[in-house]
């Protein structure tokens, strides 16, 4: 008979790992049911559960936040700044990943292309500012624009590193069979990048859904408020309503959660696949 042997160590550092996120979610349900009455400097007072479960926190939130109007913005935003991403971040990895190794030119742009991850965006938000202020892009557009350019360095990196578990027979086989290089792709290729197409549309998708700079930056004094810009209200000079945040944030967290969801069956099918080969 075989026993098995409980491995503590990975089972203390799995219980710590999951700690690490039972625990905030736990503390952002409390603080986003409780009434401000409610909360005390003491620990027992902030992890203590609600004497009454109300929705009062999250209708406030609501109203302070316009969260129709924002949430529309941001889904706008991002579901434009994903397809984007995905249409002209495969297109160019798919080029730069497979001319690079022969090509000292194609190279040289990848890398240029890809050293654009070490520049932090303090050091362009200045001129970005005044840039698309003059070129009226102070918008929706000018936003998804930008959004498009930051997150390509990091995405072309990862359509490129993907394009090795693709064997160079299928477009050859395509080539013999008349196909363009256009139609390879758009008919071979594209299609089975779509594990790669869900691990860009997530990770995208988390940094614009929660990006307050960008906006703060461009959309400033209009009222196109983004979600996390919108929740810059419960911030004032002299404290925050961690109440009302939190039940905006609960809010917020629904959408992408639910786009995760989505595609994460997708991103586990190009982790098995990609381990399989």
């Amino acid at each position: 008979m075989i026993t098995k042997k409980t491995n503590w160590t990975a089972m203390i550092l799995l219980i710590l790992g999951l700690s690490t996120i039972v625990f905030p979610l736990y503390l952002t349900l409390v603080i986003a049911f409780k009434q401000p009455t409610e909360m005390t400097n003491s620990i027992s007072g902030i992890l203590s559960l609600p004497k009454v479960w109300s929705l009062d926190n999250f209708r406030e939130a609501m109203r302070v936040t316009d969260f129709w109007n924002s949430l529309r913005n941001s889904l706008v935003i991002t579901l434009a700044a994903v397809g984007l991403s995905i249409a002209v971040h495969s297109i160019m990895g798919y080029a730069l990943g497979r001319n690079k190794a022969g090509s000292k030119f194609y190279s040289f742009v990848y890398l240029f292309i890809v050293s654009g991850m070490f520049v932090p965006f303090a050091i362009l938000m200045m001129p970005l500012a005044k840039q698309t202020a003059e070129l009226g892009l102070a918008n929706w557009f000018g936003v998804i624009l930008l959004y498009v350019v930051f997150y390509m360095p990091m995405n072309i990196l990862l359509y490129s590193g993907y394009l090795v578990n693709i064997p160079m027979a299928l477009e050859e086989a395509a080539k013999v069979d008349g196909a363009s290089t256009w139609t390879t792709y758009w008919k071979i290729i594209f299609p089975i990048m779509r594990p790669m197409h869900a691990t860009v549309a997530v990770l995208t998708a988390l940094a614009v859904w929660n990006d307050v700079m960008t906006p703060l930056v461009i959309l400033a004094g209009s009222d196109q408020n983004t979600l996390p810009l919108a929740q810059l209200n419960f911030q004032t000079q002299f404290g925050t309503n961690y109440n009302l945040a939190f039940a905006s944030y609960l809010l917020s967290l629904i959408p992408i959660l639910i786009f995760y969801i989505i595609c994460q069956k997708q991103i586990l099918n190009g982790v098995v696949n990609g381990a399989v080969k």
